[in-house]
Formats: C-alpha cells, sequence, structure tokens
C-alpha cells in the first residue's frame, strides 16, 4: 500500500484527481469504478475543472458505481445515479450508454445482483476503484459482519451508516434501509484500488482498517491484501496512524 499525506481536503482531492486523470490519460478506453458520498465530491470538481480545460476526455471511458440505494427512484435527488450526474456525469463527455449503477428499482435482489456482476465481468473488470471509507470501516455498502460478502448483494444497513446518511434526506424515516453494493471479492478483482480519506473523524478507522488486523468486522481491512492500493488522506485522518 502506497500512502500520500495531504495537507487538507482540497489537497486530498487534487491527489487523487491526479490518479483518476492518470488513468485516463493512459488508457482512454479504461473501466473506472466510482463512489458517491461527500469524500469524493472535491475530486470530481477538479476532474471537471481538468476537462473544461481541454486536458481529459472521458469519450471512450466506462464507468461502474460501487452501489445504489434499492427503492429510490434515479430521478430520486438522493438516489446515486443523480448524485454522479450532479457531480461528474454531466459536466464531462461521457457515453450515457458507457454508464453503469445497480437499478435500485429492481425488487428482484437475486437477479439484479447477477445482472450486476456479470456487467462488470463484460467490461472486462474495473481498471482503477475509487473508494471512500466510512466510519465503521465500510467499503461501498459492505458493512461489518461476520464473513466478508463478496459478490455483488443486497445489504441491509447498519444503523450507524442510516444515521450518517439522514443528513442527505429531510428525515431519517426517508433512509433507505436497503442499498445493492459491489461485494468484497468484486471490489478486490479491480486491478488498481484508490482510496480517499479526509477529517480527523476518521483517524480511528484509518488506524484499524490499514494497521490493524485484517477481519470482516473492519471491512476495509481485506484492502491489506490488495497488490495495488493507494490510500490518499489528509493530515487529520492519518493523525493516529505508527510512526
Amino acid at each position: 500500500m502506497i500512502i500520500y499525506k495531504a495537507e487538507d481536503y482540497k489537497d486530498m482531492s487534487r491527489k487523487a484527481a491526479n490518479i483518476l486523470s492518470a488513468q485516463v490519460i493512459m488508457k482512454p478506453d479504461c473501466v473506472l469504478g466510482l463512489a458517491t458520498g461527500s469524500t469524493p465530491i472535491g475530486t470530481y470538481e477538479q476532474l471537471v475543472e481538468w476537462y473544461k480545460k481541454g486536458d481529459l476526455d472521458f469519450a471512450k471511458v466506462k464507468t461502474v458505481n460501487l452501489d445504489e440505494y434499492k427503492g429510490l427512484e434515479r430521478t430520486n435527488e438522493q438516489s446515486y445515479y443523480h448524485f454522479m450526474h450532479q457531480h461528474l456525469f454531466h459536466h464531462v463527455n461521457i457515453e450515457e450508454d458507457n454508464i453503469h449503477l445497480p437499478n435500485g428499482m429492481e425488487p428482484d435482489a437475486k437477479k439484479e445482483c447477477a445482472r450486476y456482476e456479470q456487467l462488470i465481468q463484460s467490461l472486462g473488470g474495473v481498471d482503477l476503484q475509487l473508494l471512500g471509507l466510512g466510519h465503521n470501516g465500510h467499503i461501498g455498502f459492505n458493512e461489518p459482519c461476520e464473513v466478508f460478502e463478496k459478490d455483488t448483494h443486497c445489504v441491509d444497513l447498519a444503523e450507524r451508516t442510516i444515521e450518517a446518511n439522514k443528513r442527505f434526506f429531510d428525515s431519517i424515516e426517508e433512509v433507505p434501509r436497503q442499498a445493492y453494493t459491489m461485494g468484497i471479492r468484486t471490489i478486490m478483482q479491480a486491478k488498481k484500488i484508490l482510496i480517499i480519506v479526509s477529517g480527523e473523524d476518521k483517524a480511528d478507522i484509518v488506524r484499524d482498517a490499514f494497521f490493524g488486523p485484517v477481519t470482516p468486522m473492519v471491512p476495509a481491512s481485506i484492502l491489506q491484501m490488495h497488490n495495488d492500493v493507494t490510500l490518499i488522506a489528509d493530515k487529520a485522518a492519518l493523525s493516529k496512524i505508527p510512526e
């Protein structure tokens, strides 16, 4: 694992965008695995800025997103489909047919998970997977549990995750209780993984995930076993790691 210490959120975002843009430049038809949440917004803004300057071309890029809430229409402002278009897709020249997310409105979980898993394989797998890190160590919506969930699956969201996501909704009652998510094996099959973390409130989980034992109770800890992981975190998030 390579660790880059950023000065702050803006510096973290720029460093992450550098790695993503390099991937696009080196392989214009690459498959990017993308993440949602507040952490990658600055990274996407930087990519959009470079695109508008003419430095990046997304015409051949394909994307697969980590997850999507189950039961939310794509038109819902809190759907991850809407999030990705708001922060990235609407602002660059990516083809709509090259954008892929789980279908949150498919009620048959087994059918949708199998479809999405097959889709990723049909694209040749993910060249570079972007990840955030939850306070409980979740990546995607892979929550702490007794075993590592392998493939794309439907998950019951942990109460802490629901609590963390309620700020995006009018009330906690509106927060979906389930989501479709890539599984741990699906994530680990990416050729490269880039994980970004910001804030002192993530310092404990950064220490536990990357300097503690590998355990499904801290899902991100499995990333210690991948052969090409880059962690970019600001000084606050790295404040509790060993020297």
